[in-house]
């Protein structure tokens, strides 16, 4: 069996270590190149230092000369330094796995653009559970579509930097989607001092930062006398990362293509 070549940017944070981890235990996968930004004190060390795992990958910081060796780039990055190594997975033929969130509609644009040469997985969330929650939602607001308000609450930690997040926002979309409503139009984040009334065709967020928190996400559909609602939570990152390896999986052999988790899991 041919292995998948990972390389993991990234690779000194909390995500990054969890991706190394779930690389080094799949029999998949090889992993083949780690990369932090210029500066960073993992920059010299092994995946094994990192870890506690048996392996001697030393993490650089120089991606466009190791993407050399690998078949697939994972990024949970930010959505400038990602499109930065898109280009770079462009330009030498490698696919790539995008968990970044945040991007404003150009990077999404860029991403598109760049999905026509070399296959890529783009989404907001890689967990295999909150796929299955998007399936459900898009199922629960064709049946709840009359009579009931939408609000969705997402919690995560302290040094998130974007809101709501990308989970929260893919939520809506589904939810929107299935209503045949614009969410973009439809979306209300926050509400504060006399708001009057609620507008029964909008989609409520609420965000929650603080601690340690991985990652909430609950979607209501509140009715008069009963409320559905649709929850995940996640205690680690592992899920994250092994949605990514699945991602990576489904990738290899791909010529192109802009793909996301509904098309990993089959659930299209």
């Amino acid at each position: 069996m041919n292995r998948t070549r990972i390389g993991i940017v990234g690779a000194g944070g909390r995500m990054g270590r969890m991706l190394i981890e779930a690389t080094l235990k799949d029999e998949r996968m090889t992993l083949a190149a780690l990369f932090d930004q210029p500066g960073s004190p993992c920059i010299g060390k092994t995946a094994g230092e990192l870890t506690g795992l048996d392996s001697g990958i030393v993490v650089g910081d120089d991606v466009a000369a190791g993407i050399k060796h690998i078949d697939c780039l994972i990024d949970f990055t930010r959505p400038q330094a990602t499109l930065a190594h898109l280009e770079l997975c462009r330009r030498a033929g490698v696919a790539i796995v995008i968990g970044t969130t945040g991007f404003e509609a150009e990077g999404k644009a860029a991403i598109a653009a760049a999905a026509k040469e070399i296959p890529v997985v783009f989404a907001p969330n890689m967990a295999v559970g909150v796929n299955l929650v998007f399936k459900l939602l898009d199922t629960a607001a064709r049946i709840l579509n009359q009579g009931y308000d939408i609000e969705i609450v997402e919690a995560h930690h302290r040094l998130k930097v974007d809101a709501p997040s990308g989970t929260a926002l893919r939520m809506g979309e589904v939810v929107a989607g299935a209503l045949g409503r614009d969410l973009a139009q439809c979306a209300v984040y926050g509400r504060e001092g006399v708001t009057g009334e609620r507008d029964p065709s909008t989609i409520g967020f609420a965000t929650v930062r603080g601690g340690d928190i991985v990652g909430d996400h609950t979607v209501m559909f509140c009715g008069l006398g009963e409320r559905v609602e649709v929850t995940h939570k996640a205690s680690s990152r592992m899920p994250y990362a092994l949605g990514s390896l699945r991602a990576a999986h489904f990738l290899a052999g791909r010529r192109n293509g802009l793909f996301d988790m509904q098309d990993v899991l089959g659930l299209r």
